[in-house]
């Protein structure tokens, strides 16, 4: 086995097996009387588009070809931007004008909402025989509006708007349409809350003209004991809603998202009680509409994901206890997509096994992958993750560390390697430790990498996602470089030849973590944060109010977005810096990364910015996807000092 220095190890894992790898799977659902399986992906090679595909006797048929895109723009995330009927006829919104749009089976789409008039859709849901969905329309007003609507599916409403019937409206924000009969159930939250702060649980009564003329509260929102986040709602009887929610309290389970259900006469609440609450998350951050975390079963019972660290599937009797499930290969990134009597449509990834789309037989005790969930590699090339934790001025810091892995290559005796901390976005977000080729692409090389989930992120209940609270660009750095600096205190790296990437909220824990601390000899940003003041101005509505909580309400808090910004204090911008920015990005304009690259050429740092043409927040395409990571590699090896075997050195300005 050769003898080389940790960093330039080769290796069979290019950039074009991440962009080629796991497709990004945004939804699933069985279909017709046969429960054939559909499913959306994204194509990277076709400029990232969303395809929708199903299962056919000779393998797999594409129902969406190129260059249509199933992606809705509702709260500039989507979600939810497919359905089906019981038949077989394909719903879908076009990313390119956000109309609706329907496909009969060999069929060519067809346009049942107008285009033109600012209108989105979202939340596409098929139920009680009527097409229902969350719209968002952008007028003369810079703040749109959002109704949930049912849409004819005879596509009359694509020329008379007036054909859409607006169910109702009222909230800055709806989710979940879940309609039962003449009752309609949703989820609405308020500016200045994310949906993850407070969230309310509301049923209406449909009257004859479609529309509700009242509803009630049935359950979250800010109550007196304390913001509760209600999520996910479910009908399991004419007058009994089950749903997820985090209560504030003492009781056991209170402050983490368990399942609740609760009893109806009419509008009015009866009875509502918990269902084995533990000490675990049964729900997330809905970054995305349409997100589901657990599923009742024909019989009754309900298939749920759970999640401390990282994710575990329990079956829940309502009458009885809780089972855990057999031990499944999936242990992150969880999300139930479908249901059909005991077998269950789920995406997620595990620890072994990289992300993809899996059948489940609860009562067969099967799982089976339909697409992705499995790697030709050999997999003494793929790194074993680890849950550490880290001693953190607030308390524990939870990470996944995966070490150097390659079976062809060692390290000189006594060599340190380098390490690459990685920081999610959101930054209400959440690793959990699964198998990742963008990971095994820099630990096959000789490079470690750590994940961490700082205080502010999901999955370790509600008072770990609050200690952000106020406090972003703080308490989020301090706990990346406690873990930094933990893992080298520990002897598992090179103390001087630490990196930390991360992208969106992640780049701008990076940015003020190179600005603020000494624990890193360079930094990644994709399309990172750079400046607070401008991004309240630039950003979108869902987050118009987000930082209201994680730094303070302006005008303010005026001082405090402007001392925490890396771009009002440049002199602190002294690390070397690789900067990847999207042209399209609504949510980090071009203009922060650029003028953090004027910053830093001011200051005469070596640093590069890339700008990938016609990208938006988060990269979906092929080239783009590949260039990047060569380019991360690069930039690594030229800052920390080692050689890079197929991936020529980078140019720093």
């Amino acid at each position: 086995m050769p003898t080389l220095p940790y960093g330039s190890w080769p290796s069979p894992i290019s950039a074009s097996d991440i962009a080629g790898g796991s497709p990004r799977l945004d939804g699933a659902r069985f279909v017709g009387p046969d429960a054939q399986i559909w499913w959306s992906e994204s194509v990277p090679a076709e400029k990232g588009r969303t395809a929708i595909l199903r299962q056919g006797g000779d393998g797999v048929e594409t129902l969406l070809p190129a260059p249509w895109s199933a992606r809705s723009r509702v709260h500039e995330y989507g979600g939810g931007a497919w359905t089906a009927t019981d038949d077989g006829l394909l719903l879908f919104v076009e990313g390119a004008d956000q109309r609706v749009h329907r496909v009969s089976p060999g069929g060519a789409p067809e346009p049942l909402t107008p285009g033109g008039l600012g209108m989105a859709f979202g939340d596409l849901t098929w139920a009680e025989g009527r097409l229902w969905a969350v719209r968002e329309t952008h007028g003369e007003a810079r703040v749109p509006t959002r109704d949930i609507v049912v849409i004819p599916l005879d596509g009359s409403a694509a020329e008379d708007p007036s054909a859409l019937v607006s169910v109702v409206a009222g909230s800055d924000f709806l989710a979940y349409p879940a309609p039962r009969g003449d009752r309609l159930a949703w989820i609405a939250w308020n500016h200045p809350d994310m949906p993850w702060d407070a969230a309310e649980l509301r049923v209406g009564r449909i009257g004859p003209d479609g529309t509700v003329a009242e509803h009630a509260l049935v359950a979250g929102g800010r109550t007196a004991d304390g913001p509760v986040a209600a999520l996910q709602p479910e009908w399991t009887g004419d007058d009994e809603l089950l749903f997820s929610a985090d209560p504030a309290g003492d009781e056991p389970g209170n402050g983490r998202w368990n399942l609740h259900v609760v009893h109806l006469d009419g509008l009015t609440p009866t009875r509502a009680e918990g269902l084995h609450p533990v000490d675990a998350d049964t729900g997330g951050p809905l970054w995305n509409l349409g997100a589901r975390w657990f599923a009742p079963l024909a019989d009754g019972r309900i298939l749920a994901v759970r999640t401390h660290g990282t994710d575990a599937l329990v079956v829940l009797d309502p009458a009885g206890g809780a089972a855990d499930l057999w031990e499944t290969p999936l242990s992150g990134g969880i999300l139930v997509r479908d249901v059909r009597g005991a077998r269950v449509l789920l995406t997620g990834a595990g620890g072994h096994v990289p992300g993809g789309l899996w059948l489940l037989d609860v009562d067969g005790r099967t799982i089976a992958a339909v697409r992705g969930g499995a790697s030709t590699l050999d997999p003494a090339w793929l790194p074993p993750s680890r849950a550490v934790t880290f001693d953190g001025p607030d308390g524990d810091v939870h990470a996944f560390a995966y070490p150097p892995t390659n079976p062809d290559a060692d390290a000189p005796k006594g060599e340190l390697p380098p390490y690459l901390v990685l920081v999610h976005g959101g930054p209400t977000a959440h690793s959990s430790g699964v198998l990742s080729l963008a990971i095994a692409f820099f630990t096959s090389r000789g490079i470690g990498v750590l994940d961490v989930n700082y205080g502010g992120s999901t999955g370790y209940g509600r008072a770990y996602r609050e200690r952000l609270q106020g406090r972003w660009g703080v308490a989020d750095v301090a706990d990346t470089a406690a873990a930094a600096r933990g893992l080298a205190s520990a002897g598992l790296a090179d103390p001087a030849r630490i990196a930390i990437k991360g992208g969106s909220a992640g780049g701008w824990t990076v940015l003020c973590a190179v600005a603020d601390t000494d624990a890193f000899a360079a930094g990644i940003s994709r399309y990172g944060v750079a400046d607070l003041r401008r991004l309240a101005e630039d950003t979108h509505d869902f987050e118009a109010r987000y930082l209201d909580g994680l730094v303070g309400p302006l005008p303010e808090a005026e001082d405090v977005y402007l001392s925490r910004s890396p771009l009002s204090r440049p002199e602190s911008l002294r690390t070397p810096l690789l900067i990847l920015q999207g042209s399209e990005d609504p949510v980090v304009p071009p203009s922060q990364s650029e003028a953090l690259r004027d910053a830093l050429a001011a200051n005469g740092v070596p640093h590069k910015y890339v700008l990938f043409e016609g990208e938006s927040h988060g990269f979906r395409q092929a080239e783009t996807l590949v260039r990047a990571f060569e380019t991360e590699l690069a930039f690594l090896g030229g800052v920390l000092g080692f050689d890079t075997p197929g991936v020529p050195p980078l140019d720093l300005d």
